[in-house]
């Protein structure tokens, strides 16, 4: 399989998978048929692709140990998702999902070493993603890898141990395990995902300019819990269009004018929305998304619901899926299947001949990325001329003094904030937050 541009093929449309049965602790006892069964309600939607997520400590216990067994199961789930019709991503640094991390014993207390530059470190790492995705790549169904999911908040100030880098080094941790992945399976669409702060969060080493440029596509994670919600409203034009908003807003700093976006996560959490909110919120979501250019698919967050007999999990996490716990399809699963068919087949974007300019340093680091973030000056000029009837595209101010540059994109107006105005604090969003 290899990468196709985004409009040679039908929108895709999936879930990220949440096993019914035990989550992801299911990797350690797994069990094929509880997986057929999840699969098959996926099927049942229309989905066409699941992201799924191996853990790392179960993977690779000791840095110089892959367990050949667990690198089964996963090869084992891609090709029970080929029985279903399903495409296959697969996630590798895994890492950090729902609140919980799961980082091998070998990078932690007595053994404390920052994964991103210590050397053997990013050594053992390059070593997991080569045995995973050689595993892979013969299997028709197989979309490639993410390197893992977030792990970009284990270096952010808001995590309890960070272990901090220099933008230089996580372009370089981006760089080393997304040439491991290709050397081992060519030609495959490979990625890496970073939650909100790599827009939001001033010093923050990894940027924008490596979402949008590094590894086939850039992969955007879109929730509403960031402050928009907060500071706007669930249902507000700031909430229902916050994906669209990222994707243009990653158009500023990619170098290929045709670069392919996956919407990688979103969903619809329940300490911003009614449960009676949440599928007009998926469907406005889905609406404003396909409206923008080079969209490869949606995946939502996420296939099931988290079983209540699992303790310490943040409160939205118990009701975030498409399923619940007895298999039925929720009122947003039966929405989601509702609406696919419709918005798979592509139509025409908006022209977008206004943009909002995002000033940038010598490096094409946003000199705040504060004013990115809800109620800063950037968000608020975006939430401004869409309710004034306008869709907007983003530029950065290298950008906005190229004509050429701004004529190939089509751009004949440009909004500039005014970054004194609206100013917001130090952003400090996790991703999601326990309560007590």
């Amino acid at each position: 399989m290899t990468q196709r541009r985004a409009l040679d093929a039908p929108l895709r449309f999936g879930a990220n998978y949440t096993p019914s049965k035990e989550w992801m602790h299911s990797w350690l006892d797994f069990t094929p048929d509880d997986v057929r069964r999840d699969f098959a309600a996926l099927a049942e939607l229309g989905l066409d692709h699941v992201r799924v997520f191996p853990l790392w400590n179960v993977l690779q216990p000791n840095r110089t140990l892959i367990r050949t067994k667990a690198v089964d199961d996963v090869r084992a789930m891609v090709d029970i998702g080929a029985e279903f019709g399903l495409d296959v991503s697969v996630d590798v640094i895994q890492g950090h999902l729902s609140s919980f991390d799961f980082v091998p014993s070998w990078l932690y207390t007595w053994h404390d070493r920052n994964m991103f530059t210590d050397p053997t470190a990013l050594e053992g790492q390059a070593a997991l993603v080569r045995a995973l995705a050689g595993s892979l790549r013969d299997a028709p169904n197989f979309l490639g890898l993410t390197l893992g999911n977030e792990v970009n908040q284990f270096s952010a100030h808001t995590h309890p141990s960070p272990w901090p880098v220099t933008t230089d080094e996580a372009g370089r941790w981006i760089e080393t395990l997304l040439a491991a992945a290709e050397e081992a399976a060519p030609g495959l669409p490979h990625v890496h995902s970073e939650y909100d702060a790599v827009w939001y969060m001033d010093g923050h080493g990894f940027t924008p300019a490596h979402a949008s440029r590094l590894g086939a596509m850039t992969t955007i994670h879109s929730w509403i819990f960031n402050g928009t919600a907060q500071r706007y409203g669930g249902r507000s034009v700031a909430a229902d269009r916050h994906a669209e908003y990222l994707i243009e807003l990653s158009r500023a700093f990619a170098t290929e004018s045709d670069r392919p976006v996956w919407l990688q996560e979103v969903g619809a959490p329940s300490n911003c929305l009614e449960e009676s909110e949440m599928p007009d919120f998926l469907e406005a979501t889905l609406r404003s998304a396909v409206r923008t250019d080079d969209l490869w698919g949606v995946t939502w967050w996420c296939s099931h619901d988290v079983s209540r007999d699992l303790g310490d999990f943040p409160e939205l996490e118990y009701s975030l899926g498409l399923i619940d716990q007895s298999g039925a399809a929720k009122p947003i699963g039966r929405r989601f299947a509702e609406l696919i068919p419709e918005l798979r087949a592509r139509t025409a974007a908006p022209a977008r001949d206004t943009a909002i300019v995002v000033e940038v340093d010598e490096h094409e680091v946003p000199v705040s990325r504060a004013a990115l973030s809800p109620g800063g000056a950037v968000f608020q000029a975006w939430v401004d001329a869409c309710s004034a009837g306008v869709d907007p595209a983003f530029v950065t101010s290298r950008a906005a003094l190229d004509p050429a540059a701004l004529d190939a994109r089509g751009i004949r107006s440009l909004i500039r904030p005014d970054l004194a105005a609206g100013e917001v604090d130090r952003y400090g969003s996790v991703n999601t937050v326990l309560n007590g």
